[in-house]
């Protein structure tokens, strides 16, 4: 007996239209180009996450090179000082000290410095 794949089509194509859910013209409408975009958009998060890592680690060293402006030294004088004193903090924790507690990060110049 032969089965046409009706349902199961329209369930399919059903879900790519979901997914496409807020695409402009026909990518919101048409399977194929639907399809298209849902793979391109795939590409696009998958090198975003890897993106979004990169942005945090720049944005974390340009506000410690910001808040070392006051202080006379260079931001690669100062990872470089931290290594040579075994100070173990990383970049992301010296930038919420510097966010949050100005007065700890100024300490722990003194402390490189000295």
């Amino acid at each position: 007996m032969r089965v046409k794949t009706g349902f199961s089509r329209k369930r399919a194509h059903k879900k790519v239209l979901k997914q496409a859910k807020g695409y402009r013209m026909t990518k919101r409408r048409l399977i194929k180009v639907a399809k298209e975009a849902l793979l391109h958009a795939g590409v696009y998060a998958y090198a975003g996450r890897k993106q979004k890592k990169q942005e945090q680690r720049k944005l974390w060293i340009t506000r410690i090179n910001g808040a070392l402006t006051d202080t006379g030294l260079s931001y690669s004088n100062f990872v470089k000082a931290m290594k040579d004193k075994n100070i173990e903090l990383d970049r992301k924790v010296l930038a919420q000290i510097i966010k949050e507690d100005p007065e700890a990060f100024k300490k722990i110049v003194e402390e490189v410095k000295g």
